[in-house]
């Protein structure tokens, strides 16, 4: 078989972005308002290193991909143990990468099914406004009145009130809360036994704690270790490939609830995808309707200038651009998003290896404002 000049000239060109670090991805046909240009020029601004740190991105509307990077980049992985230095990695599709605090927001995916779930079987161990401290009955030495006012729904919106200090300290200092709970020989206890400093559901703080007993809840009421639950009733019916690093000792080993998933971009498109299409993928139901639309509305207001986003729903944050274009998103330390805007049909997926930066999170936002600038709707006439 012969081949075109052609395709021989499309095939030089793609095997030199290649070496140039950038191997670009079969693009859907352009929907209507798309700038090409614009698009073409995040992946100039990719390929030359202008976002530097970032490992892949992928651009969905509609439920098609339109672009779709790939570079080179020195990496970490979030181990049972701590993070291990990956060193040079050729990120490509099916590449596994840390997403971190992403993390959170698979598990309020996982909550919203095990909450179904458990309405169907008559469990109560999910009730959005039973006292957290009930489904700890181990712990019951902890029971304090002031402990008792804390439910699921504090900690899915981290107002718990709980004293936790995961932002002014680096994620290299020990006396991190989520780095000390980490190592704590029961995570759990170390969240539960925290002094309360204000009362639950009056002040947004951003914790891990709150997330790894949520994670703890989905796995009391299904009878299942958390990432057992996430491969049956989420990954496996999406075809998705992951790991998750445990935190803990000996028989009290957990599953990372606040940041310890591993995963390919493309799959964390898929659940941005399944998040616009509130919980359906290919005809079914995964995740409750009314589910991602709790999960994806106001549930706290976020008043710390650093966050990325205004509002917090149940482990999703909330936020809108300057012009008014609403966001949701699952967030992750280093650079890892997973943004979605509804008004666009759109998904966005950024994976980096920025950890623990101050500018982490400038490279995707500026990817964010490339894409929206290129998806556009035309101007009024």
């Amino acid at each position: 078989m012969t081949t075109s000049p052609r395709l021989l000239r499309r095939l030089s060109a793609v095997a030199l972005l290649v070496l140039a670090g950038l191997a670009p991805m079969t693009h859907a046909a352009p929907a209507p308002g798309l700038d090409a240009a614009r698009l073409a020029a995040l992946g100039e601004r990719l390929r030359e290193g202008g976002l530097p740190g970032v490992h892949a991105v992928i651009v969905q509307q509609h439920g098609a991909t339109i672009a779709e990077w790939y570079l080179q980049g020195t990496d970490e992985a979030l181990r049972d143990r701590g993070p291990e230095l990956l060193g040079g990695v050729a990120f490509g599709p099916d590449t596994l990468h840390d997403v971190r605090s992403v993390t959170k927001s698979v598990v309020s995916l996982l909550y919203g099914i095990a909450l179904q779930e458990g309405q169907r079987s008559g469990a109560e161990a999910l009730d959005l406004d039973a006292p957290v401290l009930d489904a700890f009955p181990e712990h019951a030495d902890l029971r304090t009145p002031e402990r008792l006012r804390i439910r699921a729904r504090h900690l899915l919106s981290m107002t718990s009130g709980w004293h936790w200090d995961e932002w002014s300290r680096p994620y290299t200092d020990p006396l991190n809360s989520e780095i000390a709970m980490d190592i704590a020989p029961d995570p759990h206890r170390y969240v539960l036994g925290q002094a309360i400093d204000v009362e639950p559901g009056t002040r947004w703080l951003y914790s891990g704690g709150d997330v790894a007993l949520v994670g703890a809840l989905v796995a009391k009421a299904s009878g299942q270790p958390l990432e057992q639950f996430a491969r049956t009733r989420l990954f496996e019916p999406k075809g998705i490939a992951f790991e998750w690093s445990a935190s803990g000792s000996g028989d009290g080993r957990i599953a990372r609830a606040a940041s310890g998933l591993r995963l390919s971009a493309r799959d964390m498109a898929k659940l941005g995808q399944l998040v616009l299409q509130r919980g359906a993928w290919q005809g079914r139901q995964l995740v409750p309707a009314e589910w991602i639309d709790r999960a994806t509305t106001a549930q706290a207001t976020i008043a710390n200038p650093d966050a990325p986003g205004s509002a917090y729903g149940y482990l999703w944050w909330l936020g809108a651009q300057a012009d008014g274009t609403a966001w949701i998103a699952a967030i992750g330390n280093g650079g890892q998003r997973i943004w979605i805007v509804p008004s666009r049909a759109l998904v966005v997926v950024v994976t980096a290896g920025n950890y623990n930066l101050p500018t982490q999170g400038a490279a995707p936002a500026a990817i964010l404002d490339a894409v929206l600038a290129a998806t556009a709707p035309p101007a009024a006439p």
